[in-house]
This record gives structure tokens, C-alpha cells and sequence, in this order.
């Protein structure tokens, strides 16, 4: 996932699952929530602290709880470049949902259908810009391990193996079924002004 805002690598460095990777983590919390029916959610939200600004190089360094900096370039194309202040948070929020059913049988399609919007702070304000894709899909129950809890799903471009806590609605699921459902993943940046320090 890539975001067209000059602060996007704070997120990649604080949040690795900011990157899609091979295998979404949330297929590590799925969750029964009713028979047939799983569900999983992941959330993570980061704020930083603006340290330091460089206007010559339109560097900006930020530092998170722990003092730890780090650096990064706003490219040409960030308009908002000037609006970013020493003491700014940097905010930076991550989602990951993933719901299914189970469709007994089988017999569809595979299929993957992808969405996707993005958007970013208009001229003149705080640098800001988040970007959400969503999946729809149609996959086939490929394998089924008792013994490790997990399900390996066929889809219609890549194979995932999902782990199922609950040990009863794994019973549910046999080789030949499908499922059907959404994975969805948000990632969101903004930078908010430093708080206002109270009067003495």
C-alpha cells in the first residue's frame, strides 16, 4: 500500500503490516461469530512527535514514546510541505478486517473483486491522506487441518491458510466447501497542530 503523503514512512517503520503482505495478519485472529460465519480485526494506531524541520531539504524528523527518530522526505509533490510545525503529532492509524461464510458444498466460482479510494488534505491545510482497498472473493476450501487449527483457502489469484480458534466450528468446514467474503485494509495519516500550551 502506498500513500502520496510526505509523513507515509513513519507508518511503514512503526507499523509493519502497513505493507501488504503475503499473508495478512488478521488471518492469524479470525474468530467465530456464529456458525459458518468467522471474523477477524486488527487495529493500531501511532502518534508521533515533529522534532525537527529542514526546509531546504524538506526533511522532517519525528520522534516516537520511546525518543527513537526518524527521518523523512516530502517529495515535491507534497503542497502542504509549510504547514507542518515543530511540536505537530503525526497520527497514523491502521485497520485490517477480514469477515466470511461458509458456503457448504461448494460449487461457485473462484472469483476476487478488488476496490479501492484514496484521498488527501486539500492546499493550505495540515498534511493529510489515507488509502482503503477492499476484496471481495469466492474461494475453495483446499485443506483442513484438525490437528493445527487452520484452513487452507484456494482463491482465484493466491492461497491462504486462515487459523480457526474454535475447535467446533472447525467441524463445520470440509475440503469442497467455499467461502465467501471481504477483506478489507485502511491505512490513514494526518498531522494535527501541537497542543495548546495553558496560560500561567
Amino acid at each position: 500500500m502506498r500513500i502520496r503523503v510526505a509523513l507515509a514512512a513513519a507508518a511503514l517503520v512503526l507499523f509493519p503490516l502497513a505493507v501488504s503482505a503475503q499473508q495478512p495478519p488478521v488471518a492469524e485472529a479470525m474468530t467465530a461469530v456464529a456458525p459458518g460465519k468467522f471474523a477477524g480485526l486488527i487495529e493500531a494506531r501511532v502518534t508521533l512527535l515533529v522534532d525537527s524541520i529542514d526546509k531546504a531539504s524538506r526533511s522532517v524528523v519525528l520522534k516516537n514514546a520511546r525518543g527513537e527518530h526518524l527521518k523523512v522526505i516530502a517529495g515535491d509533490d507534497i503542497k502542504n510541505f509549510d504547514q507542518i510545525k515543530v511540536g505537530d503529532h503525526v497520527i497514523t492509524t491502521y485497520t485490517q478486517e477480514l469477515m466470511m461464510t461458509l458456503k457448504k458444498g461448494g460449487g461457485a466460482l473462484r472469483e476476487r473483486i478488488d476496490s479501492s479510494q484514496q484521498g488527501s488534505a486539500a492546499a493550505g491545510q495540515k498534511p493529510a491522506a489515507y488509502e482503503a482497498k477492499e476484496v471481495a472473493f469466492v474461494a475453495d476450501v483446499q485443506q483442513v487441518d484438525r490437528k493445527k487449527q487452520t484452513v487452507t483457502l484456494r482463491g482465484a489469484k493466491k492461497t491462504l491458510t486462515l487459523k480457526i480458534k474454535d475447535p467446533e466450528q472447525l467441524k463445520l468446514i470440509s475440503k469442497g466447501d467455499q467461502v465467501e467474503g471481504v477483506f478489507a485494509e485502511a491505512i490513514a495519516i494526518a498531522v494535527v497542530p501541537a497542543p495548546a500550551k495553558a496560560k500561567k
